[in-house]
C-alpha cells in the first residue's frame, strides 16, 4: 500500500500576502488542492496524509467546503520544520506498512503524472528516489573572502519531489534526532547510509513562494 505526505506549512511571508501561500488561487483552484488533485490523477487509491500548521486547519476545512473539494485524505499537524512535520505525517502509516511513500511540497502542483509514476516505480527496488532537472544558468560560488569563480553547472541538478522512499527505510531514517542539515527528505536518509537514485524529472514542476511564481503557474495550469 503506497502513501504520500504532502507538507504545507508556508506562511505567505515571501509572497507578501496574508493569505498563506498553498490556499492562493491558481486559475479557480487552491493550490493545494491543485496539487492533491495531481496525486489523485496518478492513482485514486493513494493514501494521503495532509501536514498543515494547526492554526491552518480550520481555514482549510473552510476553503474544502467553498470549492466543493471532496478527494480523500488524512490530516497530520505541521510541526517546528518542515523535519518534524514530515515525521508527524510519517506518524500516520501503520508501524507495519510495506510498500513505497512519497513526501511532496504542497506548493508543487505541477509534478506530471508520467515523474510521479516513475518515481514511486523506481523506490520498489531502488529504495530512496529523487527527481531533478539540469542546471540551465551559469553558476558562481563565492568563497568565504568573497572571491567568485565559476562553478561547473553539468555537476550540480536541481532537486524536486515527490521524493520516494521504501515505508520502513524512511520511518526509521526518521527516528533521528534533527540536524540543520536536513533540509529534504533526501538528506535524511542520505545521513543513514542509503544511496539515493536520482531520476528526471519535469521543468514545469515548480515550487511557488513569490508572486513572480504564481504568475508562472496560472500559464502553465
Amino acid at each position: 500500500m503506497d502513501y504520500v505526505v504532502i507538507v504545507a506549512g508556508g506562511k505567505g511571508l515571501r509572497m507578501g500576502s496574508s493569505v498563506p501561500k498553498q490556499f492562493l488561487p491558481i486559475n479557480g483552484l487552491p493550490v493545494l488542492m491543485q496539487t492533491i488533485k495531481r496525486f489523485r490523477e496518478y492513482d485514486n487509491s493513494l493514501n494521503i496524509i495532509l501536514v498543515l500548521p494547526k492554526e491552518q486547519h480550520e481555514y482549510w476545512h473552510e476553503l474544502c467546503k467553498n470549492y466543493h473539494f471532496t478527494a480523500a485524505y488524512a490530516v497530520a499537524e505541521g510541526g517546528e520544520t518542515r523535519f518534524h512535520s514530515v515525521r508527524n505525517g510519517l506518524a500516520m502509516i501503520p508501524d507495519d506498512a510495506d510498500g513505497v511513500v512519497g513526501v511532496h511540497d504542497g506548493v508543487r502542483p505541477f509534478p506530471s503524472i508520467d515523474v510521479i509514476r516513475d518515481c514511486f516505480e523506481t523506490a520498489r527496488t531502488a529504495k530512496a528516489v529523487v527527481p531533478v532537472v539540469p542546471v540551465v544558468e551559469t553558476l558562481i560560488h563565492i568563497d568565504g573572502q568573497g572571491n567568485a569563480e565559476p562553478a561547473p553547472r553539468d555537476s550540480f541538478r536541481l532537486v524536486q519531489t515527490p521524493q520516494t522512499f521504501d515505508i520502513q527505510l524512511l520511518k526509521h531514517a526518521y527516528k533521528q534526532d534533527y540536524k540543520d542539515c536536513f533540509t529534504d527528505d533526501a538528506s535524511v536518509v542520505d545521513s543513514i547510509g542509503q544511496k539515493i537514485t536520482l531520476i528526471e524529472g519535469n521543468r514545469e514542476n515548480i515550487k511557488i513562494t513569490t508572486p513572480f511564481d504564481l504568475r508562472i503557474a496560472r500559464v502553465l495550469d
